[in-house]
């Protein structure tokens, strides 16, 4: 595992096999375990399938939006192309995953736990992670515009060339944290990003936002 500069850790990444055998289950139940196979191009939205587990599993272009899958267990796996949106999955608990170019707006991701998670590429706006504990986790090039984060917990959590525009962080606690090359237009909870580090350009370009959160006025130049 390699530090980086602010203490941030890199994620472990998962441990899967080159090659799975494919499935193509028609639903997800209660409770269903899914290990060692290959999803590809299924359509299993609005499942209702509380305490799943994916395991070791390569999900590619699977629709699973509006599905309720709270408790959710997601490890070691490669998820791509897949549409999340407005998946509920209050208290999960998702480790050592990739998930690339995949649409999770509206996802609801409360209470849940992320360990050694890489989110590449993926919309991410309108999504709640109230209460979440994110620990290596890697945000990169994600729009997460108006999605929450309150009274989350992050632990060595990087935020790469994201759109964090009007993203509502208040009550986060944040160690360990990089944000690089963001966007904070209308960034909530300002006061929460004590404990991240950020680029001096990145500094620089959000004067204004520094300043109207410890409400400094700006004074015309003579």
């Amino acid at each position: 595992m390699n530090a980086r500069a602010g203490g941030w850790q890199e994620p472990r990444p998962p441990e899967i096999p080159a090659e799975l055998p494919p499935a193509r289950p028609a639903s997800l139940e209660h409770g269903a375990a899914v290990a060692d196979v290959e999803l590809q191009g299924l359509d299993l939205a609005s499942q209702h399938a509380g305490g799943a587990s994916l395991e070791t599993v390569r999900m590619t272009g699977v629709a699973l939006q509006d599905s309720r899958l709270e408790g959710l267990r997601l490890s070691h796996s490669i998820i791509t192309g897949c549409n999340l949106a407005n998946v509920h999955a209050r208290g999960a608990r998702i480790n050592n995953t990739i998930i690339e170019a995949c649409r999770l707006t509206g996802i609801e991701l409360l209470e849940a736990t992320l360990t050694d998670v890489v989110l590449r590429g993926c919309r991410i706006d309108l999504a709640t992670f109230g209460a979440a504990r994110l620990t290596r986790v890697s945000f990169e090039q994600c729009m997460l515009a108006q999605s929450d984060l309150l009274e989350a917990r992050l632990d060595s959590v990087r935020f790469l060339s994201c759109d964090l525009t009007e993203t509502d962080m208040r009550g986060a606690r944040l160690r360990r944290c990089e944000l690089r090359g963001c966007t904070l237009d209308g960034l909530r909870g300002v006061e929460s990003l004590r404990g991240a580090s950020m680029e001096w350009a990145d500094i620089v370009s959000g004067a204004g936002l520094w300043a109207q959160t410890l409400g400094i006025g700006v004074l015309d130049t003579d």
